[in-house]
């Protein structure tokens, strides 16, 4: 089996980082800050289309996106934890499966965060935003990591908390689980897989239940 686990509302949370540094890219360019809400609405997407989103004018939104991440990278660590038994889930998943992490996050900085929260080494691959010319909803990450990986007579699962993990399980044709510890809503879940739980380790028992 091979267990494709989302980051952000999947094992981490870093609401903290991000909104922090979201509001400092805006004072820095002196932007008009938007609403908590608006911002983690998005949260998911790629930084690109979170700021076009939130109304920055596309010829600004690489600069915004290099002072984002120039803060982000100072406060990552700090202010981003591990989500309830995220650790638990990860442990428990590579008793019986091959891990990998498909994110829409810069690959650099989650892999920096998995070494802090030492659970890097549980994982085969970790595919980030500067891997991949499409981002989820997408197929394309799910793919690059399969590549990665040897998906010879292996059951794959994909593990998110987002319409766009989902969607993006669908499009590369493998299963998915929608998780309830992140940012999207039950229904909203429900329209795009049949599984849903409550977070990554009810996911990793789960899928552990089918091994036997």
């Amino acid at each position: 089996m091979i267990i494709l686990f989302d980051l952000d509302g999947t094992l981490i949370d870093s609401t903290e980082a991000i909104l922090e540094s979201f509001h400092h890219s805006f004072d820095f360019h002196k932007l008009s800050r938007k609403d908590d809400e608006e911002i983690k609405a998005l949260i998911g997407y790629p930084l690109d289309i979170m700021y076009e989103n939130l109304g920055v004018e596309k010829g600004v939104i690489s600069e915004i996106i290099t002072t984002y991440k120039e803060h982000y990278r100072d406060i990552s660590t700090q202010k981003t934890e591990l989500l309830k038994n995220a650790k638990e889930a990860v442990e428990l998943a590579k008793e019986f499966a091959t891990l990998g992490i498909v994110t829409t996050k810069t690959g650099h900085y989650s892999k920096v965060l998995m070494e802090h929260f030492n659970i890097m080494h549980h994982f085969d691959v970790l595919i980030g935003r500067e891997d991949v010319q499409n981002p989820k909803p997408h197929a394309e990450p799910i793919m690059k990591a399969l590549e990665k990986l040897d998906t010879k007579n292996k059951e794959i699962w994909m593990i998110g908390d987002t319409k766009l993990d989902l969607i993006a399980a669908q499009a590369a044709n493998v299963n998915s689980i929608g998780v309830l510890s992140g940012y999207d809503k039950i229904e909203t879940l429900k329209m795009f897989t049949n599984v849903i739980l409550n977070d990554a380790l009810e996911a990793a028992i789960y899928l552990q239940s089918r091994k036997k």
